[in-house]
């Protein structure tokens, strides 16, 4: 697994990574990597630091997808583990120039601050404990986002079965929460950094399906359904420092959770999706600390509604900080 050490970057995920884990094929690595290297590239831009992968990527590009879209669909004919093993042999030529190519660009990664970073065996049992329970999850925050369903319902969506009775626009909802809540759930996604450019990350993740650019910063002014308070328009350098400031601040890890959900929600950094983002985001960081679970469960929704309304307005004296922390948070 790797972290940045010193400078904070972007997470990007594929669908073929997901396909090529769950056949444990050799060669998954790559993707990984390449994953790794638009990231560097993403965040280093302006240093021109990963300029000098530019020609790799396009290669990338053009000869290694194709050959990971035929192995997928090969896999779907598998039917015992010997065709597993035919596969891989057949194409373990072509993916070996590949490794090769990735040992140079970890030795680079070395160079530009990245580390191997195994994770705690209390990070490890929390995402496990995280993983168990994500369908109840995700069917809160669809009822805390107002989406019309029941748990059955959200079940079925998620276990990708028809569903009728539900807005195409509000079951999309559902999916995409489902997709942020497995990266977040990411072991090397845990052991990075909590910081803004993860949570536009997630952002664009939640917003998938319906905003063109989620994960952007927003620009136009918005307001909040319910509540008097009108948000200014975020800035970025600002938003970025105030995180790494709970972030880095010395105190109890469900505290700093609560306060990153908070902040996120109130300064309302993104056109839509805001309190979505900020539940997962908050989540990550309590994970990576094996700190349990910040989830607003559907019976307490009401009441956290109505004090996040008193919160925005400036109302509120602490209700909802001692409300989230004794009634939200999940401890294993």
């Amino acid at each position: 697994m790797f972290v940045i050490t010193d400078k904070p970057i972007k997470y990007l995920t594929t669908n073929i990574c997901d396909k090529m884990i769950s056949y444990n094929l050799q060669g998954i690595n790559i993707i990984n990597k390449k994953q790794l290297i638009q990231t560097i590239r993403s965040t280093y831009s302006e240093e021109n630091k990963a300029k000098r992968y530019q020609s790799f990527l396009l290669k990338y590009d053009e000869q290694l997808t194709p050959l990971f879209k035929l192995v997928a669909f090969e896999s779907r004919k598998i039917t015992d583990s010997y065709n597993l093993t035919f596969i891989v042999k057949r194409h373990s030529r072509t993916i070996l120039p590949y490794k090769k190519e990735i040992k140079k660009i970890n030795k680079e990664l070395t160079s530009l601050g990245f580390e191997e970073k195994e994770l705690t065996e209390r990070v490890l049992m929390n995402i496990d404990f995280a993983r168990a329970n994500v369908a109840n999850y995700i069917h809160s925050q669809a009822i805390l986002e107002g989406i019309p369903t029941t748990f059955p319902k959200t079940k079925a969506i998620l276990d990708n079965e028809i569903v009728s009775e539900m807005r195409t626009s509000d079951i999309l909802k559902i999916v995409d929460l489902k997709r942020a809540w497995e990266f977040i759930l990411d072991k090397d996604v845990i052991a990075s950094k909590t910081n803004y450019y993860l949570l536009c990350h997630i952002a664009s993740i939640v917003n998938e399906n319906s905003l063109i650019n989620g994960g952007k910063i927003r620009s136009i002014p918005v307001t909040i359904t319910g509540a008097s308070y009108i948000p200014p328009i975020p800035i970025e350098i600002d938003v970025k420092e105030a995180i790494e400031k709970i972030v880095h601040r010395e105190d109890d890890a469900i505290d700093i959770a609560i306060d990153l959900c908070l902040y996120c929600m109130k300064t309302q950094i993104f056109i839509d999706g805001n309190k979505r983002s900020s539940v997962i985001f908050a989540n990550h960081y309590l994970v990576s600390q094996g700190g349990g679970l910040l989830i607003i469960s559907e019976e307490r929704v009401p009441k956290f509604a109505k004090l996040l309304v008193a919160y925005y307005d400036g109302k509120d004296q602490g209700e909802i900080k001692q409300f989230m922390k004794e009634e939200c948070w999940y401890k294993f």
